[in-house]
């Protein structure tokens, strides 16, 4: 799936905003000009341009959808502009969205951002309930893009239930059932069973590997399984106050001061390293992660890996498509947007590209139940994910949701692999955290 859900992690300062303002009409375009108008209204060619702007790769492209809908409606022609990370992308399209200038015809949010784009940005786009169904979706995920007032500003484009990945071989090495049933049972219900099955694992640990790959991972998993993180239903900020939030640092913590984790940070280059060389045994895992062990991991790993059921339902990633009222073609996009997140694409969708469906719809399609990955061999990934996504939360997500999790994670729990007490990262975390959300 796309790298957006690993990069998207990292704040960027606003001082990037002037400096990438740009990227949203110019920034990693893609190439490929059909010969077509790309004013869009038109032009001589008689055709409408509709453009997106996207971080990271959606897959759409690479699913060979906008060919599919150009060949549906000869009168469009699609481009799309990419920047590579959300934390470029995002703060660009706030800028943009705020003077109302610069935006593409079609603009995705990321999950962590969609409530700040819904309580500050709704007067700017379409209402998309006109164009989408709402029965086609999670409730959680076409809750998330609404309104108070039912304007429905993004409809949903995947979603990320999570599991946990793991490598039979080095589960096998160190005296750990290997079939995924007996596996899911080892921790079902309970994230801190998934430390101890950890502390079982490092007794007889293969040398150099730990038995999750980092604090991060590990955290952000624990708090996609609640309801309730950063926020409280009425808006109100309560990270430091909610025992969920303290409990799953502290249980994490735990993990990494007694080297159940390793120290790195996900997406960076040295934790890429620890896919491709092995260097640890599971991994807080939602369809998208599929696609980034395939893509760091060396050829021998292949059908090593397995998926089991997380301790408890939860989700991580996930994105919406949205369109500005501003734009020249907002009724064409609409439609295009409509489509491309339709029940029948995203399931095409899933099958190239492992963007797994935020539409229910499709969970017992025979796309979705035959799915198969060749990391992980037969695991029936689709109906494990199926069931993970059913069974997830419907979460409160607060406007700064990213900044507080980047902050729990790179500058909290990270430290505590490194050799920093619990109260000590927390403390450093808390600090970091309060200092953006007063900027």
């Amino acid at each position: 799936m796309r790298a957006r859900i690993g990069t998207r992690r990292r704040a960027v300062a606003l001082a990037a905003v002037a400096t990438l303002g740009a990227g949203l009409l110019a920034g990693c375009a893609d190439d490929g000009d059909k010969g077509s108008d790309t004013s869009g209204d038109g032009g001589g060619k008689g055709r409408t341009t509709i453009t997106l702007g996207l971080f990271g790769t959606f897959g759409y492209k690479e699913a060979g959808l906008f060919d599919e809908y150009e060949k549906l409606n000869p009168n469009i022609n699609i481009e799309q502009n990419v920047i590579e990370r959300n934390e470029n992308y995002y703060p660009a399209l706030v800028n943009h969205l705020t003077t109302n200038s610069g935006l593409m015809d079609i603009q995705a949010v990321e999950v962590a951002n969609i409530s700040e784009v819904v309580q500050t940005q709704s007067d700017k786009l379409l209402d998309l309930s006109k164009y989408g169904k709402e029965s086609d979706y999670l409730d959680s995920k076409w809750a998330q893009a609404t309104t108070g007032s039912g304007q429905t500003v993004g409809l949903g484009t995947d979603v990320g239930p999570m599991a946990i990945c793991y490598r039979k071989d080095l589960f096998q090495k160190a005296g750990l059932p290997t079939d995924r049933d007996e596996v899911g049972k080892l921790w079902a219900g309970d994230w801190a069973k998934l430390v101890d099955v950890g502390r079982d694992y490092q007794k007889k640990a293969p040398k150099g590997t730990t038995f999750m790959d980092s604090p991060g991972g590990l955290l952000n998993a624990i708090l996609g399984s609640e309801s309730k993180k950063f926020y409280d239903e009425s808006g109100k900020v309560v990270y430091k106050t909610n025992p969920a939030v303290k409990d799953a640092f502290d249980l994490t913590s735990e993990a990494a001061t007694d080297g159940l984790v390793g120290n790195q940070t996900q997406f960076q280059p040295a934790w890429d390293q620890t896919i491709a060389n092995s260097r640890f045994a599971a991994i807080s895992c939602p369809p998208w992660m599929l696609g980034t062990i395939k893509g760091k991991s060396k050829p021998e790993a292949k059908g090593q890996w397995d998926v089991a059921q997380a301790p408890r339902s939860g989700n991580w990633g996930g994105a919406f498509l949205a369109v500005p009222k501003s734009g020249k073609n907002a009724e064409e996009a609409a439609k295009l947007a409509a489509w491309l997140t339709a029940p029948a694409q995203q399931v095409k969708l899933f099958a190239v590209q492992g963007s797994f469906p935020s539409t229910p719809g499709v969970y017992t399609s025979s796309e979705v139940t035959g799915a198969k990955n060749e990391m992980t061999g037969d695991a029936p990934i689709g109906t494990i994910f199926a069931e993970a996504a059913k069974k997830s939360p419907v979460q409160i997500i607060g406007p700064k949701d990213l900044i507080i999790q980047q902050g729990l994670t790179d500058n909290g729990v990270a430290l505590v692999a490194r050799g920093k007490s619990a109260e000590e990262a927390w403390e450093a975390a808390v600090k970091t955290i309060d200092n953006k959300l007063e900027q």
